[in-house]
């Protein structure tokens, strides 16, 4: 049933794909995570992705346009190399979080008027050498790329069906490159290459499919549907990133009213931060700490005044006027008999 879902998914994605100039990868990021783990997802991904691009070389090979291929490309391919190989040291979901804060800032531009000058002003050479580099180096860390960069395709004055060509031409040696990479690190897996080859059936019939419907839709239109592709990846990409870092690191938040104020405790992993807010004292940041990380002094102190306390607890407190400490002390039954500041 999962295979199917993700061929549905797939046909769908790519389809829109060739509408919008690109989205396919970024749309399918969230759904293959369901099936494989973060970090197989970018080997799969490359797979589909290359198969898709050299179905749209051979649809559109005449429309690409060499010479940003020619300045695009050979600075890609370190960034690609670069970012296939951080993949295997960096946690997948951070990255996704921060690509879905980026792609879902584009929304303003999903109801922005066209303006009719804004595809005359070209980006210089460097430039378009320096999105290379990023582009190879967001799809080596990803697997995909996507409508990212349609905005500079544009400048330069493609029509729509040169941004499918040049882009596909300019990803295309990018993804086979992946793929060495990919297989070099450990990526791949059978199950990686069986939703691979799914994806990349599923990519196929939706580039023949939508070869027939790109000719019919206009430039304003095609850059709508870029920008909200974008978008819907974003919130896709938010989505799966948020319930990545939740089941990592299983975040808490807890705000409660005081007499005073307000105490809002945050806890991450095995660390507990808290915010206080008190009228007449202001904001209050805690964090608690080791025991031997105090002055010995304020060791011999805390412990003067433990009793019969069962465990100790020590807060490092941050105001604008100082830093202070606090040491709460619990008996057995982890209530609390005495606070000491210090």
């Amino acid at each position: 049933m999962i295979l199917y879902s993700i061929f549905i998914a797939a046909l769908l994605a790519f389809s829109m794909s060739v509408i919008c100039g690109g989205g396919a990868g970024l749309l399918l990021i969230p759904i293959l995570g369901y099936a494989l783990p973060a970090s197989q997802v970018p080997a799969a991904l490359s797979i589909g992705t290359s198969v898709s691009s050299t179905t749209k070389l051979s649809l559109f090979y005449s429309k690409i346009d060499w010479k940003i291929v020619k300045l695009f490309l050979p600075a890609a391919l370190p960034g690609v190399v670069l970012g296939a190989w951080l993949l295997s040291y960096l946690d997948p979901t951070y990255i996704e979080l921060c690509m879905a804060i980026f792609l879902v800032s584009n929304l303003p531009y999903v109801f922005k008027k066209e303006d009719s000058n804004s595809n005359n002003r070209q980006y210089s050479n460097h430039f378009l050498r320096f999105i290379g580099l990023l582009a190879g180096f967001i799809s080596g860390l990803t697997g995909a790329v996507g409508v990212l960069f349609n905005g500079v395709y544009l400048r330069y004055g493609l029509d729509k069906t040169e941004i499918v060509a040049t882009r596909a031409a300019n990803e295309i040696l990018l993804h086979i490159i992946k793929l060495f990479l990919y297989a070099y690190l450990g990526l791949f897996t059978l199950k990686v290459l069986k939703i691979g080859l799914i994806v990349a059936i599923a990519a196929v019939f939706a580039t023949y499919l939508m070869k027939f419907i790109l000719p019919r839709i206009s430039i304003g239109v095609f850059s709508k549907f870029g920008y909200g592709a974008m978008v819907v990846s974003g919130f896709l990409l938010f989505n799966s990133a948020i319930l990545g870092v939740q089941e990592i690191h299983n975040p808490s938040l807890h705000v409660m009213r005081m007499a005073k104020g307000y105490d809002a405790t945050l806890s991450w992993d095995d660390l507990l931060y808290s915010v206080e807010f008190k009228y007449n004292e202001g904001f209050e940041l805690e964090r608690i700490i080791p025991l031997p990380s105090l002055a010995l002094t304020n060791q011999a102190l805390v412990h003067a005044h433990k009793g019969d306390a069962a465990k100790i607890v020590i807060e490092k407190v941050y105001s604008l006027k100082k830093v202070s400490h606090e040491a709460y002390y619990y008996d057995a039954n982890n209530q609390l008999v005495n606070k000491v500041k210090f």
